[in-house]
């Protein structure tokens, strides 16, 4: 199953997501639901981490996409990093590179969020 692990630097919030992001998990938390938790407590600047996701299917793509809309909606910025070149295919087969702000490092994603 899949696991979330929350870090803050800079008031960014960083989800590092393991583990492959499919329709099978459902048993754990989805990474949309806990991105709206975190902007339901006020949290706007969010960071998905892909490092360690070797795998990602409509479901997950599903999930990524509502979570952008979730983050856009609240006014908030969600970008993503760690994406592996087999990821990277995945998310540019959806026409997501488009939409998705895709970092190459955390370094760069930080850096790019607008300081308070």
């Amino acid at each position: 199953p899949m696991v979330i692990t929350k870090r803050e630097q800079g008031g960014v919030v960083i989800l590092d997501l393991e583990g492959e992001i499919r329709r099978s998990d459902t048993a754990g938390v989805s990474v949309h639901q806990y991105v709206k938790e975190q902007l339901e407590a006020g949290k706007r600047d969010l960071l998905l981490n892909f490092g360690n996701v070797p795998f990602i299917d409509s479901f997950g793509i599903g999930e990524i996409l509502a979570s952008y809309i979730s983050t856009q909606n609240t006014g908030g910025r969600l970008k993503l990093t760690g994406i592996s070149k087999r990821l990277f295919l995945v998310f540019q087969v959806t026409q997501l590179t488009r939409v998705l702000d895709i970092q190459d490092s955390e370094e760069k994603a930080l850096a790019s969020f607008p300081k308070s």
